[in-house]
């Protein structure tokens, strides 16, 4: 179990140079854009434009804040994604572009390395205790919006924007938010 602070994530450019990436945590340590095996990130979006291309990667995007983004990924009709719209989900070697529905957004970023992990995206709006099971090889919890207590293996307190990381060893963990709270449980499977 460790705790990332929102404050020492690093930011850095976006591969296609149109804006800056704040990464939470990337696997295996260190690695760059070109030979992660999975990455999570935020980033604050102040146009429309075309995303950056990803060879054998998936990725899912979740709006913070803002209004929201129509996605245009190639062989899909157009998406509406809010920060009221869950999660979705697409291929990062497509051709993908966005259109900002008004003025900019901050989006969650996870992608995954085809044939080295996989990945599931879920947005809870959490106002009372609950219980998670990991019951994969890492899971990450990111409370947006307030404080959310955790117990478990250890106590701790997790602020807005931090993320707990969760190892296959952790069966069961409890979250008591502050006030309601939407909370993202990011799980991330390695191949068998």
């Amino acid at each position: 179990m460790r705790i990332l602070r929102a404050a020492d994530y690093r930011t850095m450019p976006w591969k296609n140079g149109g804006g800056t990436t704040t990464e939470i945590t990337v696997s295996p340590d260190g690695a760059g854009l070109d030979d992660f095996d999975w990455r999570v990130s935020m980033a604050r979006v102040e146009g429309g434009g075309p995303f950056s291309g990803f060879a054998g990667v998936d990725r899912t995007l979740a709006v913070l804040e803002g209004e929201g983004i129509v996605l245009d990924i190639a062989g899909r009709s157009p998406a509406r994604l809010t920060g009221a719209s869950a999660p979705i989900s697409f291929p990062a070697d497509v051709p993908t572009s966005a259109a900002l529905i008004s003025g900019p957004i901050t989006d969650l970023n996870v992608m995954t390395r085809r044939g080295r992990a996989t990945h599931t995206v879920e947005r809870l709006l959490v106002s009372a205790p609950i219980d998670i099971r990991p019951m994969t090889a890492t899971t990450l919890i990111l409370p947006l919006d307030g404080e959310v207590g955790v117990t478990g293996p250890a106590t701790a307190r997790l602020g807005p924007r931090d993320t707990l990381l969760l190892g296959r060893e952790v069966t069961e963990l409890r979250l008591e938010p502050a006030r309601p709270t939407t909370v993202f449980v990011i799980r991330i499977s390695a191949p068998d």
